[in-house]
């Protein structure tokens, strides 16, 4: 959404792309799963009479919309990328396999993960989860607006003091909302960790492949 109040930014997109660009260009394998609250927020619909398992359809369907559109942009600088659906949706995108995904990255396309896991009741941090481990990933990347995890929201509490890292157990006891707890449980159990770090700085993505002590991260 970026600068707007709905929708898509194109300079934000573009700022996107850049950054996932430069690291395919070290030869990162890179999967993505975009939500769709820029458009659609399947719980924002209960409390505007939106039944839930169609509220949530309606948010996964936005995640499509977006996917469509970090593709176009990736293309649009020269970087492959295919666009994988948990449902059926030809010719939209391609209905996500693992071994479409496992072969797309071995040919260096970016793999856009879209229609969250398919599922109602499930969020897009469980997409993410999910697919991180059916792709073998190394670790999730969570890119979001703020610098890592805190003890408190720092953009509300100026007291608030950031983890270096931390474990998926003390993040618990602290009641840490890093994930949502179906998506941290899988993650904990399939020992894939997760780094929290601020996307919206250019140059950020690159710093965290390079191995810079930048953001959170959350392991075992």
């Amino acid at each position: 959404m970026g600068d707007k109040n709905y929708g898509i930014d194109e300079n934000r997109l573009g700022e996107y792309v850049a950054q996932v660009k430069e690291i395919c260009e070290l030869g990162t394998q890179v999967g993505i799963v975009i939500g769709g609250g820029n458009i659609f927020r399947g719980m924002q619909g209960l409390d505007k009479g939106f039944d839930r398992v169609k509220g949530d359809y309606m948010g996964m369907l936005a995640t499509v919309i977006n996917g469509l559109a970090i593709q176009s942009a990736l293309e649009s600088i020269g970087q492959k990328a295919r666009v994988l659906t948990a449902i059926k949706m030809e010719p939209v995108g391609e209905r996500y396999s693992k071994e479409k995904c496992l072969a797309a990255l071995e040919t260096d396309e970016v793999v856009i993960f879209t229609f969250g896991t398919g599922n109602p009741f499930f969020t897009t941090d469980t997409a993410a989860a999910l697919r991180g481990v059916e792709m073998e990933a190394e670790v999730i990347l969570k890119g979001t607006r703020v610098d890592g995890v805190y003890t408190a929201d720092p953009e509300k509490d100026p007291t608030a003091t950031k983890f270096d890292t931390i474990t998926f157990d003390e993040a618990y006891t602290k009641g840490l909302k890093i994930m949502d707890l179906t998506a941290f449980t899988m993650c904990k159990e399939n020992d894939l960790p997760i780094l929290v770090f601020d996307m919206n700085t250019p140059g950020n993505l690159l710093k965290v492949i390079k191995g810079e002590n930048i953001g959170t991260l959350v392991k075992n």
